[in-house]
């Protein structure tokens, strides 16, 4: 496993920084160096950029689609043979537990990359549509140079979320990953060298805001696509209004479980790990605002609290572990901060709190913490908290329940739980989110993932996801071209 990363990744070749950069990456679970990478400046994301355009021209751009998908199998080939060794990488860089990382950091990039590489064979380049004076024909082409931008919480599967469409779709792809995690980053760039991937198709710079900001601003990029936080995704859609480029952000989240009267208790706290707490509560769809009948209140409090109180914390590299330690000091004080905040504005702490963790004086560890009684105006019920942490709030009757969840500057994620599945699909029409389970809840990568309000712009996955990679361009032709 590779552990120290001193040169970018730009025009297939391995290259040192211009400045030459680095910045150590911290294991979570320890506090301590796990490795080293390089770090971009403003004149390596030129030359990124530049060696993106020069592949878009040729061969890339222009390549026929049997050519690039067969090319991109290959990528996903290669991604496959290095997910037993990245899935833990990540574990070390960012605390995910072991047990979740191996399927969504060593397994979904190379699912993801292989979907869009079978779409590609299945999606015409063109449309013909009759008109009245002939026939029009609309022309899928790549949008251009794309600027990717992810975060440190999911940094396999959310960059080949942007990856695999972009190259199905004819585009080059500069990857700035979030320098907590960067190391992991790398491993694309091993796996296109290794597929044959032609130079400059895709450049990997792990790199600092100084970095960002230059590639979402470069005239050389034609769209940006970007997941992280609603904050720095409202300043990079400000930046792409101004200069017109397409942009897709995926932002954060405070999702709603709604727990109708008649739901099913013991499934639903079989399930909260998955549905709340995944990855250490570092998932921005999780439902992390737990809505419960004033008739069975209670119950759901201490059946929330039991299950959270049993929760095994520690070495995210154990595959018994289910929460571990968060992705850095800065993150675990923020979380402690939160937690303190809701007992101050009068939650009732069921389980967990601001303490240190019992026997884990190494890393970045937050206690699961469950806060009853949270009126839904406050802070930790409006706010994304990023951690394990979860506020239960009371309602009154659906009606209100629905209010409550709608009642939001989010609108990303979301769950319904009840016994009559047809009253759970009426009750989710009813919440304004891009995304939203039944008695479950898990991201389908034939479908389209997304936020509304504050959570977001587009749609990524599926179909869907591979769209705004293309540029359409209607031909029109007269009917003796049409019959001829």
């Amino acid at each position: 496993m590779e552990l120290d990363r001193r040169q970018l990744f730009i025009g297939g070749r391995w290259t040192e920084p211009a400045d030459g950069s680095g910045q150590d990456v911290i294991e979570a679970a320890t506090g301590k160096v796990l490795g080293r990478t390089a770090m971009a400046s403003a004149a390596d994301v030129d030359a990124a950029v530049a060696a993106a355009r020069t592949a878009l021209a040729d061969p890339w751009g222009s390549m026929p689609a049997q050519e690039r998908a067969d090319l991109l199998d290959r990528f996903a080939a290669a991604l496959k043979a290095r997910g037993r060794e990245i899935a833990p990488l990540v574990s070390r860089e960012n605390g995910m537990p072991l047990s979740l990382s191996i399927p969504v950091n060593g397994f979904s990039a190379s699912m993801t990359v292989a979907y869009y590489a079978r779409l590609l064979r299945e999606l015409p380049e063109t449309d013909v549509r009759p008109s009245l004076i002939g026939e029009t024909v609309v022309r899928r082409e790549p949008v251009g140079v794309v600027g990717a931008i992810t975060p440190w919480n999911y940094p396999q599967s959310l960059a080949a979320m942007k990856i695999g469409p972009a190259l199905a779709a004819g585009c080059t792809v500069v990857l700035k990953p979030a320098p907590e995690t960067a190391l992991d980053a790398f491993y694309f760039a091993d796996a296109a060298q290794e597929a044959g991937l032609p130079p400059g198709v895709l450049n990997v710079l792990p790199g600092g805001r100084e970095a960002g900001e230059q590639l979402v601003s470069h005239p050389g990029v034609d769209k940006i696509a970007f997941t992280g936080s609603t904050a720095a995704g409202r300043a990079i859609g400000e930046q792409c209004g101004r200069l017109l480029r397409p942009v897709t952000l995926e932002l954060g989240g405070k999702s709603a479980a709604i727990l109708a009267e008649d739901a099913d208790l013991a499934a639903f706290t079989a399930a909260l790990l998955d549905v709340s707490l995944t990855n250490n509560g570092q998932t921005c769809h999780a439902s992390t605002r737990i809505l419960a009948p004033a008739a069975r209140y209670e119950e759901i409090v201490d059946a929330v609290t039991d299950t959270v109180r049993a929760l095994r914390v520690g070495d995210p590299l154990d595959r018994s572990t289910e929460v571990g330690p968060l992705v850095s000091a800065a993150q675990r004080d923020r979380v402690r901060g939160y937690v303190d905040l809701g007992v101050r504005e009068g939650a009732r702490l069921t389980t967990g709190g601001s303490a240190p963790v019992d026997g884990l004086t190494d890393g970045w560890f937050v206690r699961p913490t469950v806060l009853a009684d949270v009126d839904n105006d406050w802070r930790v019920a409006r706010e994304e908290i990023f951690g394990p942490v979860l506020c239960v709030i009371r309602y009154e009757d659906e009606d209100h329940a629905v209010a409550l969840a709608n009642d939001s500057d989010y609108g990303l994620g979301g769950t319904v739980w009840t016994a009559d599945l047809d009253h759970g699909m009426d009750l989710a029409a009813r919440i304004r989110t891009g995304t939203i389970g039944v008695n479950q809840y898990g991201v389908d990568l034939q479908a389209p993932f997304g936020g509304v309000k504050a959570s977001g712009l587009g749609r990524e996955m599926g179909p869907e996801g591979l769209a705004p990679y293309h540029s359409l361009k209607s031909v029109y032709r007269p009917a003796q071209a049409a019959t001829a």
